[in-house]
């Protein structure tokens, strides 16, 4: 309401001013170049009742429409320089955890490698274990059943000695003493 009572008297100046000039000036007029204290003076009171007018009504509303304007693009920039600076350090977070699992993937081959190389030697010592032991046991063997037809040898060659020294002598002597005659002959024969 008192903007519009400013206004109108702002309007009502304004259309005053030609008639207040006339009378001023009188009839003839001035020329172009001459000074009218009193136009100058209602055209710098108008020209002052305008601009406080605007600066009270208009100016105020659009500074602050352009300072909150000002600051919702500063926060924004804020925001998004705030945005890239986290993007950087989860990016370097990034890489570093790709770096990591790069590492920890290579030592885990390593490791891998160096588990089946020693599971290779150990099924090769194994092996060769078990080989051995099989030879042994099959020299053992053989041992024990060459001993078994040297035994079997000796005696079928004693009772061979044997029957035929009683067919020689054609009398029958007692086995069992003649078997230890001619085992203690053997044994003599093994020592000498």
């Amino acid at each position: 309401m008192r903007a519009s009572r400013i206004s109108a008297a702002a309007f009502g100046l304004m259309a005053a001013m030609p008639a207040i000039a006339a009378a001023q000036g009188g009839e003839g007029g001035g020329g172009l170049y001459d000074i009218n204290t009193g136009l100058s003076a209602w055209t710098l009171l108008v020209f002052g009742i305008l601009v406080w007018v605007l600066g009270k009504y208009a100016w105020g509303p659009i500074l602050q429409a352009v300072e909150a304007r000002e600051s919702g693009i500063q926060s924004r920039l804020d925001e998004a320089a705030q945005r890239n600076e986290e993007a950087a350090k989860l990016l370097a977070e990034h890489r570093e955890q790709l770096a990591d699992a790069r590492r920890q993937a290579q030592e885990l081959v390593a490791e891998g490698k160096a588990v089946g190389e020693n599971v290779r030697r150990e099924i090769e010592d194994k092996a060769r274990a078990e080989a051995q032991a099989i030879v042994e046991r099959a020299r053992s063997e053989i041992e024990r059943e060459r001993d078994q037809a040297i035994e079997a040898l000796r005696k079928e060659s004693v009772d061979l000695a044997l029957a035929a020294a009683s067919r020689l002598m054609q009398e029958n002597f007692d086995q069992e003493k003649d078997r230890q005659l001619v085992e203690r002959y053997l044994g003599e024969m093994r020592s000498a």
